[in-house]
Parts: structure tokens; C-alpha cells; sequence
């Protein structure tokens, strides 16, 4: 399988042949800045044009089918349109902070999705601590969107900010404990060490019933995290409007729409990571001829391809069920899901101290 270290390793010896170590790196800071925000705009305009479809599929409809072929540019004419139409300045608000949120709501999805793995020796940044900064990354969202509900100066602005922070902050005690619950089982929290020690087979089977229960705690509150339906009490627009962005316009709003697209990815790419082996081949012990078969499909296929899966379930999830009531929301975290993950990493530290697990 073909390690991308090799081609970054080589375009740093060219650019420290040709220059000093320190412009080397500067170069290199900007180059790795101007791939993350490319890859993160496209993400974000495949994302968005497979929800349109996914969504027309489950209502019998076509989805978009002029702009392109079967609409597949679709997305691209809305965002050259989001990109030319007016930012309204509101009265009455606070300028710095209204001003201010989108880009921290950015800023948080940009530092969590450049942490992602995407393939082997393909990913930005790999702390020892990946585990702990993905969460703190993806924390930082929290604050633009509670600051764009108050300094809206919209009372449907307001409910919604408040709607999304108590949510968000309650569905990611989930989040976290599901992923503690791998790191057990890893033993490690960087990202690459809980990839590589998936070689010989992937967490969720590695890890009997608590990882699976893992999983599915995780993918609920995922869904929840990133206010989708049928968590997405934040933006009920029946109630709310549009919820806490309903005085934003042009490409402030497109920076709230875009980040939640992407969040949505990171959730589904952190669920392939440390659940479904990340970028590794499916491997079965026993199986040494089709393991090598595995291994001759490019780990960024892998990787995309098992993303793709997940980012399928969280717009089933969307499509399918009605949304929740805001009790029934704060419910479901603090009476089923909290309690049952506490007890599955009570269960996942016995077997793996037992030495149980695969």
C-alpha cells in the first residue's frame, strides 16, 4: 500500500535544496493551508449535493438534474451566487462579535478536519494527544454559534443558540466516552497508532459488543452534535425561523451552512477512524490471499469509502425519523445514552484487563 510520506518527504528535500529551513517551512505552513481550505470547500459542495439527492431519493423526487450532468454542478452555481450576494449589516447588534462567530465556527471545523487520517502518511497534524485535541478542536464551534445567537440581538437567534449550546454540550459527553471507550482499547490516543492497530482487524470486531455499543452511541450523538434532523431543535424552522443564523446573509450565513456539511464528515471520518480502521484494508485472520488483494486498493479509497458509509447513515437518520422534542432530546442524552456508555466503558477496561478482546 503506497505511503504518502514519500511524497511529502520529497517536496520538503526540494524546498530545503533551494532555500533556508525557514522559509522551507513557511512554504510549506502556506502550501498545507491553501490544500486544507481547497479540500474543505470541496468536501463541502460533494457533501451538500449528496444530501440534495439522498434527500429527492427517499421523497421519490430526482433532486437537482439541470445544472450539469444530472446536476452534479449544481452546488457550484449556489456557491458562485452565496459568494456574490450582499452581507446585510443588521441594527443593533453587536458588530465585533456578530462578525466574529462565523469565522470561530470555521476555524473549529477547519482544526478538527485536519486531523483526519485520510490515508496512509496522509494527514496534517498527529499529536500523541490526537484524540483529546479533536475534541477541544471541534468545542471551539460551540462558542461562534452561542455568540451568534447573542449578539443577533434576536430573541429567535437567541432560543436557538441556547438550544444548540445546552445540546451540543450535553451530546459530547457522549462523544468523548464512546471514543475513551476505543482509546481503552487502543491503548494509545494518537490518531495513526489507533489506525496501525487496526492491521489485523478493525475495532468493532476487536472489540466484541462494547465496541459495537460504542459505535452506536457514537453515531447517535454524533447525529445530535452536529444539530441534524432529528436533533436539530436549534434550527427548527417551524419555531425558530432559521434558528441561531437567521440575521446572517450572504457568505456569513454560506460559513454556518458549509461547517455544518463538513461537521457532519469529521463525525463520519472519526467514526471510520477509531471504529471501522481508518484508512486500513479490511484484513481477516486466516485469509493471507485476500488480505494481499485488500491491500492493492489505495488506503485513501479506504478511507473515503467507509466515510462515505457513515455520512449515508447520518442523512438516513435525517430522512427517516420525525424530529424530537427539545425534552425528549435532552432526555435521551442524560437518562439512556450517558448512563449506557458509562457502564460500556466500565465493561470495555474488564475485558480489556481480562485480555478478552481479539
Amino acid at each position: 500500500m503506497f505511503d504518502f510520506s514519500v511524497v511529502t518527504a520529497w517536496i520538503d528535500n526540494l524546498l530545503q535544496g533551494c532555500m533556508s529551513q525557514t522559509a522551507a517551512i513557511i512554504i510549506e505552513c502556506v502550501l498545507i493551508g491553501l490544500v486544507l481550505l481547497g479540500v474543505y470547500a470541496v468536501f463541502a459542495l460533494v457533501l451538500i449535493l449528496a444530501e440534495r439527492k439522498v434527500c429527492a431519493a427517499f421523497q421519490c423526487r430526482l433532486g437537482p438534474n439541470r445544472v450539469g450532468i444530472w446536476g452534479s454542478i449544481q452546488t457550484v452555481a449556489d456557491m458562485v451566487k452565496i459568494l456574490t450576494k450582499e452581507i446585510i449589516a443588521i441594527r443593533h447588534t453587536d458588530k465585533f462579535l456578530y462578525n466574529l462567530a462565523p469565522f470561530m465556527v470555521i476555524v473549529g471545523s477547519l482544526l478538527a478536519f485536519a486531523c483526519i487520517p485520510f490515508g496512509r502518511g496522509l494527514q496534517i497534524l498527529d499529536f500523541n494527544v490526537g484524540i483529546f485535541f479533536m475534541i477541544a478542536a471541534s468545542s471551539i464551534g460551540i462558542f461562534g454559534i452561542l455568540l451568534a445567537g447573542w449578539s443577533s440581538n434576536n430573541k429567535f437567534s437567541l432560543i436557538g443558540a441556547m438550544r444548540s449550546g445546552a445540546q451540543m454540550i450535553s451530546y459530547e459527553l457522549s462523544i468523548g466516552l464512546s471514543m475513551l471507550t476505543m482509546v481503552i482499547l487502543s491503548g494509545t490516543l494518537q490518531l495513526s497508532e489507533i489506525v496501525e492497530g487496526q492491521n489485523e482487524l478493525w475495532f468493532i470486531f476487536k472489540g466484541h459488543i462494547p465496541a459495537m455499543i460504542a459505535f452506536v452511541v457514537y453515531l447517535i450523538a454524533g447525529t445530535a452534535e452536529t444539530n441534524r434532523g432529528p436533533f436539530d431543535l436549534p434550527e427548527a424552522e417551524s419555531e425558530l425561523t432559521a434558528g441561531y443564523h437567521t440575521e446572517y446573509s450572504g457568505m456569513h450565513f454560506g460559513f454556518y451552512y458549509v461547517a455544518e456539511f463538513v461537521n457532519m464528515f469529521i463525525v463520519a471520518a472519526i467514526a471510520t477512524t477509531i471504529f471501522l480502521g481508518g484508512w486500513m484494508p479490511l484484513h481477516i485472520p486466516g485469509l493471507d490471499g485476500f488480505n494481499h488483494a485488500m491491500d492493492y486498493i489505495p488506503s485513501v479509497i479506504w478511507f473515503l469509502g467507509k466515510s462515505a458509509v457513515m455520512v449515508f447513515v447520518i442523512m438516513w437518520f435525517k430522512w427517516t425519523f420525525p424530529r424530537l422534542r427539545i425534552d425528549q432530546l435532552i432526555t435521551l442524552e442524560w437518562k439512556y445514552l450517558l448512563p449506557i456508555n458509562l457502564l460500556n466503558l466500565i465493561l470495555m477496561t474488564i475485558i480489556v484487563a481480562a485480555g478478552w478482546h481479539f
